[in-house]
């Protein structure tokens, strides 16, 4: 067995006896002392003393997050309690902890397992979703930094071990029971909800046999408010010239004329919005989590362990939105910033060919995540040089529907009263005016277009795992290991659309008691400024009037008067279906397999008197990945509406295998040494890759049904896709200078290479006949026709009664107008996943302090970390052809934390401030290859509680989180170009946790 190398004091050894857990190597018999008095340390500082006693035994550089005590973690979520460790940051979702990114590497580059095992995910990445899981069955979690050959691939910003509790490895009878209730302040609804909790851990027979029950259920009602450019900017050339004669014109591009204010210059960039929307968001989510460990020692050189593990989260979700599209007519009035890129303080149309739609759209619908794994490991001693482990798990996770509307539903209705729109984007929040818009009655609303949607996400991990260790007394270890891994992805997914977004129906047909009226402007406020401060036109007043409509009512009333060409399982088209192998279902399937092999050598000496160990390591890692998928084929494009065009299928489906395989050596090296007295130095190097996430490695190309002007987008995996790779150096000091206290300084650099970049190409797929393009259109504009609505309306008037393509909607009465042969093809923007031969260097600095000071109560945490890459977005870049391609890696940024900690007499306090640096989140938006921004963020949560002396083992606590109510805020090429913005609230919860 590897022996630690600092010294132990014996105060260090008695903290070690008292705090031992599965995330420990166990305190030797030859260190123990008949003399030695155990002093018994829990709470935050035992948790600090096992973490800290894990980082300085460690073979390279980790971090750790440990249970106070049993069945109390720092945090209600995993998430939210790794964002303490350096280098570590998270995005979140609905204002709660989700997904981690590590050193400047995304969730998908950073490998998340449950007792060492891979689990499934659902959601096409390849990083689990820590919202899933309850933090009250977790004992610990690990966060290894730097590679050794014994750890699974995949972990490129860290390897991150979720460990939970095993009896056997803590004897005796221990449970503990807690229950709080929690209020949201980001849901109007006003409700408390309850949490409740166990674990019960027992041994029998002498400590050989152990049992451990765990479960927790959760209800959570919250909510969000959001401004957004939903379908993001496009942008443009400042040198392009659009006259609106139909020469030389890119759709949405924005004439130079007297109207413009400070517009682009010609070696300028300049972007617009496609739209300006409002939603407000209501989500009901219910978690139940469950463990049952059975664990049965019959020797001391022989232990089995067999284990289930449950998730189940269920999630209800009610949208409201109102939105104004842009639809890039001729008279625009716009002030814009300076450049290089250039954005619109204000933009604003005004609509001479008649009012435009103020649409209203809601949405109700469901989804269940589930997932299962049963495992069974063996541990055994086979000789005092020799053990061996077996590991076997079978996981499943699924994500499905779970409500009537399905998976997604959003059901349109629209006001045609818009007479202008403009969008002022001076403050944090986008101030939408819309002429005649707060004169908006009930009885205008008709209902548009709609989509209700399912999909299901099925993932299976078959894993086996043999591990080895062989020790000599002199010549130190051989670890040794092979491992099978099977991963099969499976989606499917089905749309039931009605492309009505000119409206039908006549007014009258809705029920006006349907249609409540609520303001906007008190639901949303930003930093910057206010709806007060709205510098568009003067003919224009900022919107603050939108219906919070009854969706089911308006649902059920739309589905008794309009048909529909696309049914769902009810019969009509307003309710999804299930039948994913019908035409324009689609069904994708891959099929990930691996194999590993692994040696790493270990030894231990000393170096000019001073203790050393060293870990010299190769693994060899081979994949298969085999891709079937079944996708939609389009035939026809239908120009419905003035900037809608709808594609049609051919009720047929494409049908595709595709192939891909790789291996590689990865070599690495962890060289510890104790410099002196209680200060390590490290130093590592290995080589890494990181996978491409499911989604890119699905085959197939899929289009939407649904386009504009400028033409369709669809998206296409690439099953041959390689690893990202990376070489990766390390260097740590670290001083151990209390029982409780450290500091640390760390450098990291990674040398990345075959980058996944997002390829946006052209594509005519299909060969579909353009009708906004096409022969009449261009008749249309030689007989004076300048805009959308003139030239559909010239020519219905000259062909409708000729061409059965040109034709009247019976349901709506809008024009549509299906292409004919000979006319321009489609252009669809098809976003595909490749490997470039670009490199980049990722280097940062890590600094940790942790610090109590005496006996006084009071400690301290915190920590920096500085990252730095050479590969930047180039914000002038419009990623055309011919432009350098830009292959970067998403979501780096600096991150800090600073905790200010109080324990004594009974007594437990945290407050705690974390800090993200503004960040590229994605390189593209649905308008193609625009980049996405998250601003710098930051948020303060405190946790107290207080040990009742009067009930031995009862506690009571109070916690809140986002306690100062931060927003986020994401926003395009321009601070100006905001994409979202958003605020959640603070949450609190009050509780009592009893333990024996």
């Amino acid at each position: 067995m590897q022996q630690t190398l600092f010294k132990r004091t014996r105060i260090a050894t008695s903290l070690s006896l008292a705090l031992s857990a599965t995330v420990l190597n166990p305190v030797y018999a030859e260190e123990q002392n008949e003399d030695i008095e155990v002093i018994a340390v829990k709470g935050i500082r035992g948790s600090l003393i096992k973490s800290m006693d894990l980082k300085r035994s460690s073979d390279g550089i980790v971090d750790a997050i440990n249970a106070e005590d049993i069945g109390k973690f720092p945090d209600s979520n995993l998430a939210e309690s790794m964002q303490r460790i350096t280098g570590v940051s998270i995005d979140r979702q609905n204002g709660e902890g989700s997904r981690v990114t590590v050193r400047g590497f995304g969730p998908d580059q950073n490998l998340v397992m449950l007792n060492g095992r891979q689990m499934p995910v659902t959601t096409g990445s390849r990083s689990f979703d820590f919202a899933n899981i309850a933090s009250e069955s977790v004992s610990a979690v690990e966060v290894q930094k730097t590679s050794q050959a014994k750890n699974s691939t995949g972990g490129m910003g860290a390897t991150i071990n979720v460990l939970t509790h095993r009896p056997l490895s803590s004897p005796g009878l221990k449970a503990t029971f807690g229950a709080k209730a929690v209020e949201d302040t980001s849901t109007d609804k006003g409700s408390v909800t309850p949490e409740f909790s166990g674990l019960y851990s027992n041994t029998f027979a002498d400590d050989k046999f152990g049992i451990s029950l765990s479960a927790s259920y959760q209800k959570r009602e919250s909510g969000n408010q959001q401004a957004q450019v939903g379908t993001g900017w496009r942008s443009y050339p400042g040198i392009v010239d659009q006259d609106w004669s139909g020469n030389n014109a890119e759709w949405g591009g924005v004439p130079k004329d007297d109207n413009q204010i400070n517009r682009a210059g010609e070696d300028d960039i300049y972007s617009v919005p496609q739209t300006t929307i409002y939603r407000f968001e209501e989500q009901q989510r219910e978690r139940i989590n469950g463990q049952l460990v059975l664990q049965y020692q019959p020797t001391d050189s022989i232990r089995a362990t067999l284990d289930y593990t449950m998730m189940q989260n269920d999630v209800d979700q009610q949208h409201q939105d109102v939105s104004a599209w842009f639809n890039f007519v001729p008279t625009q009035y716009s002030t814009w910033s300076d450049g290089p890129v250039s954005s619109p303080l204000v933009y604003s149309e005004v609509y001479g060919d008649g009012p435009a739609d103020l649409s209203m759209a809601a949405g109700e619908y469901g989804t269940r995540d589930e997932s299962g794994s049963l495992g069974f490991n063996l541990d055994w001693d086979v000789t005092e040089s020799l053990s061996l482990n077996l590991d076997y798990h079978s996981s499943t996770a699924e994500r499905s529907p779970n409500h009537a509307n399905g998976s997604s539903a959003n059901l349109s209705t629209a006001a045609f009263i818009r007479t202008s729109a403009a969008t002022d984007f001076t403050g944090d929040i986008p101030v939408l005016a819309v002429g005649n818009g707060n004169n908006v009655m009930p009885t205008d609303m008709r209902v548009t277009g709609s989509t209700f949607s399912n999909e299901v996400n099925r993932s299976e991990i078959d894993q086996l795992q043999l591990n080895g260790t062989f020790e000599t007394d002199e010549m130190g270890s051989i670890d040794f290991g092979i491992a099978m891994t099977n991963v099969n992805n499976r989606t499917q997914q089905i749309n039931v659309q009605r492309n009505d977004w000119g409206g039908v129906g006549q007014a009258g047909d809705l029920d006006p008691a349907w249609f409540p009226a609520e303001t906007i402007h008190d639901k949303l406020d930003g930093s910057k400024g206010d709806f007060s401060d709205y510098q568009g036109p003067a003919s224009t007043e900022a919107l603050n009037t939108m219906f919070f409509w009854d969706f089911e009512a308006v649902r059920a009333r739309a589905a008794e008067l309009y048909g529909s060409t696309d049914v769902g399982d009810c019969g009509n088209g307003f309710c999804p279906s299930t039948d994913y192998l019908r035409p324009g279902g689609t069904d994708r399937y891959t099929e990930e397999e691996s194999q590993s092999a692994y040696i790493q050598y270990n030894y231990e000496g000393e170096m000019f008197d001073r203790p050393y160990d060293i870990h010299v390591g190769l693994r060899y890692e081979k994949t298969d990945v085999e891709s079937r998928s079944a996708v939609p084929e389009f035939n026809s494009a239908t120009w419905i509406a003035e900037t809608e065009v709808a594609y049609e299928g051919t009720g047929q489906q494409v049908l595709l295998t595709q192939k891909g395989d790789y291996d590689y050596y990865l070599p690495n090296v962890n060289f510890n040494i104790e410099i002196i007295d209680d200060v390590m130095l490290r130093a590592a190097y290995g080589e890494t890759i990181g996978r491409p996430d499911y989604t890119s490695i699905q085959g197939g190309t899929s289009v939407g049904a649904l386009g504009n002007r400028g033409g369709g987008s669809g998206d296409s995996g690439n099953p041959s896709l390689l690893p990202l790779e990376s070489t990766n150096y390390d260097l740590s000091a670290e001083w151990y200078y209390d029982d409780v206290s450290y500091v640390s300084v760390g450098y990291f650099r990674k040398d990345v290479t075959n980058f996944i970049a997002s390829n946006v190409t052209n594509s005519n797929v299909f060969n579909i006949p353009d009708p906004t393009n096409g022969a009449y259109v261009q008749e249309a504009i030689a007989a004076g026709a300048t805009t959308a609505i003139q030239q559909r309306e010239w020519i219905y008037a000259t062909y409708g009664a000729t061409d059965p393509n040109v034709t009247i909607n019976p349901d709506n009465g809008n024009i549509e107008i299906t292409g004919n042969p000979g006319d321009p093809d489609v252009n669809f923007l098809i976003n595909s996943p490749t490997n470039s031969d670009r490199s980049a260097v990722i280097d940062g600095w890590e600094i940790a302090v942790q610090h109590f000071f005496g006996d006084t109560g009071f400690g301290v945490q915190a920590n920096y970390t500085k990252v730095d890459s050479d590969s930047t977005y180039d914000n002038t870049n419009l990623n055309r052809e011919g432009d350098v391609s830009q292959d970067v890696i998403v979501g780096i940024s600096d991150t800090a934390n600073a905790i200010l900690m109080y324990e004594n007499y009974g007594f437990q306090a945290r407050l705690a401030y974390n800090w993200r640096d503004e960040f590229l989140n994605s390189t593209g938006q649905d308008t193609g290859a625009n980049p996405q921004y998250t601003e710098a963020y930051s948020q303060v949560d405190f946790n107290v509680s207080y040990d009742i002396a009067a009930v031995e083992g009862l506690t009571v606590f109070f916690e809140g989180l986002n306690i100062t109510d931060e927003k986020t805020r994401v926003h395009g090429r321009a601070t100006n170009q905001v994409l979202n913005y958003t605020q959640t609230g603070a949450r609190y919860s009050l509780g009592a946790r009893y333990t024996f």
